[in-house]
């Protein structure tokens, strides 16, 4: 790339269009699609292993596809119904519970990254990692304490659960969100000690620097770079599973107990907690991915031409994610709900010592392996 290329690089606007595009790209066109995608996708499974049909009627003309544009039925419904807020409740806190419901879990996909580098001027070129001169990430915002800023903004959706319970002026609300609370606080520390046994062997907090740290193969993923490391894996996906309130972990949305800490929200209000939760899921699986599973780690940058590579970088990230959100969904049919006592002890005197434990391991292991 020549020096007035760089230059224009550097002082247009171009870093500021490539972000824009990167938003839309991540967020609006993935995010947002599949979290209305798995909305339909969990129904469907549900009455598959509950031998029903499931929703499979929505179509548009001759269209029907297997019900998928259920989903854009659903959106409708929720436009037109009734927004209803309590006489008693908090209107402003109310109106703002659903936003911190859904906000962090789409800000937190900031530091995911989805795809190899772009080489901007050598697209049609075999570019070997490490070599661009002017790489454009596919990553929003590439921060050195990007895992911290993960934790940091998904913990702010407590405040929009705990707020919706308390605001509604509801009693079976309020205690749904104070299990809300309970649950997430108390998960959220077995989540950070397992992703600090693979700070212990990463040394970074950056995303796209661990994904850089790993292979295109399994073998060369950070599941599997030792022991400690597989147990993190686990700790940290059973962690994620509580802190989406699904379940086993669905206390909070206890609705044959009728506690809900939405359950006085219609309309679109409602909706946004229902989309948050699923896009809370899709976060998760992203860092998980990142994490342990390679990223977008795929064979082939210094053989395929540099547009192939990230376009298979980026269809490859996104399959890995897809296959834990589907993970996900499974498990919510398989397990029964756990009782308050019992979530709370498998967090605290289960799941904690063991995070614990496992970072001594991973420093062991270390020492050891170095």
């Amino acid at each position: 790339m020549s020096g007035a290329q760089l230059l224009w690089y550097d002082q247009s606007g171009f870093a500021i269009v490539a972000a824009l595009i990167k938003i839309l790209a991540l967020v609006v066109v993935f995010a947002m699609g599949l979290a209305s995608l798995l909305t339909w996708l969990e129904r469907r499974q549900s009455a598959m292993m509950q031998d029903r049909l499931g929703p499979n009627r929505a179509n548009i003309g001759p269209w029907r596809a297997w019900g998928i544009l259920h989903f854009v039925a659903d959106a409708l419904k929720m436009i037109f119904k009734e927004d209803f807020i309590p006489p008693k409740a908090n209107r402003f806190l109310f109106t703002l519970a659903p936003v911190l419901a859904i906000a962090p879990a789409l800000i937190v996909l900031a530091i995911i990254p989805f795809g190899a580098p772009l080489c901007w001027g050598h697209m049609r070129a075999a570019v070997p990692l490490g070599t661009c001169v002017q790489p454009v990430n596919l990553q929003i915002a590439r921060l050195d304490v990007g895992v911290l800023f993960y934790f940091a903004f998904a913990s702010l959706s407590v405040y929009g659960a705990t707020l919706a319970g308390w605001a509604s002026y509801n009693k079976w609300a309020l205690m749904g969100g104070m299990r809300a609370a309970s649950q997430m606080i108390s998960y959220e520390v077995t989540m950070g000690m397992a992703v600090l046994a693979m700070f212990l062997s990463y040394g970074t907090l950056e995303p796209g620097a661990m994904v850089l740290q790993q292979g295109p193969w399994p073998w060369q993923w950070g599941i599997v770079r030792g022991v400690p490391h597989f147990i993190a894996f686990f700790l940290f996906l059973t962690a994620a599973f509580a802190e989406t309130k699904r379940t086993p972990f669905d206390l909070p949305e206890g609705e044959s107990e009728i506690v809900g800490y939405f359950v006085e929200y219609s309309g679109l209000r409602f909706g946004m907690f229902y989309l948050g939760e699923f896009l809370e899921v899709i976060s998760s699986s992203a860092l998980m991915v990142t994490i342990f599973l390679g990223g977008w780690q795929i064979w082939g940058a210094s053989v395929l031409p540099n547009w192939a590579h990230v376009l298979l970088s980026m269809l490859v990230w996104g399959g890995k994610v897809f296959l834990f959100c589907f993970f996900q969904l499974l498990v919510r049919w398989t397990l029964p709900r756990f009782r308050a006592d019992q979530l709370m002890r498998l967090g605290w005197q289960r799941l904690l010592p063991l995070s614990i434990a496992n970072v001594v391991l991973a420093a062991c292991w270390q020492m050891w392996v170095h």
